[in-house]
């Protein structure tokens, strides 16, 4: 996978593009839109794409406090993950912030349960993926527990992309080859932002009803990198778990971005409680 960030290039949303689920709760952190939706009612919009196809690629942005914090910082960004249909919290952090903010019943929605709820649907009904990002080994292991759990899920490919930027040729092949499988969902596992930026720049080549960035999701699933106990992640410190098997990889993110997301937020929130005092 390319270890090079690619450029943020502004490409015009599409018509309808920030057309959003209407009926869906939604709370506003640090500027970015986030829904309030459960695991299932993420798939139930998926399916909903798959089944009626709008003749363009619909996004689902997956992501906590990393996300909101990137996006903070880069206005152009925001725009970009606020035109997805869905933006989910993948993460405690948001789920707290709309919960200080007087929301009831919010709950994470990571990465990787969204593709298990999904693929144990797609076992039943033949819904087909395709894995865009990971490792060679990654993916094979991905597609073996697949192939085991979920036998009915069809994969229609994958690829792993080179530790280097691709060129214009290989990209367009790359896309070429996505839509040639006709999957049903395409999921990109690049990281926040990368895999965001991605799909965004790439919108109107790809021919596919849905595309999904989730991260390092492709590896929890496949089982290849463990993910840690539920308990640990309902009450709010998977970060804790990730942060202490992967250092060298999350200090920054934990340790400094971390501690200025949550100084923002609180800044954010009383702003929000004044506001309300003076409406009173």
């Amino acid at each position: 996978m390319t270890s090079a960030a690619p450029a943020l290039v502004r490409v015009p949303l599409a018509h309808g593009e920030a057309s959003h689920p209407t009926r869906l709760p939604r709370v506003r952190i640090l500027g970015s839109r986030v829904h309030l939706v459960s695991v299932g009612e993420t798939v139930d919009h998926i399916e909903s794409w798959i089944q009626a196809p709008a003749g363009r690629c619909r996004r689902v942005t997956v992501t906590g406090f990393h996300g909101l914090w990137e996006a903070h910082q880069n206005p152009a960004l925001r725009e970009i993950l606020n035109g997805a249909e869905l933006w989910v919290p993948d993460g405690i952090a948001p789920v707290w912030a709309a919960r200080l903010r007087g929301r009831h019943n919010v709950e994470r929605v990571p990465g990787a349960e969204i593709m298990r709820e999904f693929f144990s649907r797609a076992a039943r009904k033949g819904y087909s993926s395709y894995f865009y990002g990971g490792t060679e080994a990654t993916l094979a292991a991905l597609e073996r527990k697949l192939a085991g759990d979920y036998p009915g899920h069809r994969v229609a490919g994958s690829f792993s992309p080179p530790f280097r930027p691709v060129t214009s040729a290989e990209d367009r092949e790359i896309v070429d080859r996505i839509n040639a499988a006709r999957p049903d969902v395409l999921w990109v596992g690049l990281g926040m932002p990368k895999q965001d930026l991605w799909i965004h720049e790439r919108l109107h080549r790809l021919d596919v009803p849905v595309a999904i960035g989730v991260g390092a999701a492709f590896a929890f699933v496949a089982g290849t990198v463990p993910r840690c106990p539920g308990w640990i992640g309902r009450i709010g410190f998977e970060w804790v778990y990730r942060f202490l098997r992967e250092p060298e990889k999350l200090w920054r993110r934990d340790l400094i971005d971390g501690p200025r997301f949550l100084w923002h937020l609180a800044v954010e929130l009383a702003g929000v409680r004044s506001a309300n005092r003076r409406d009173l």
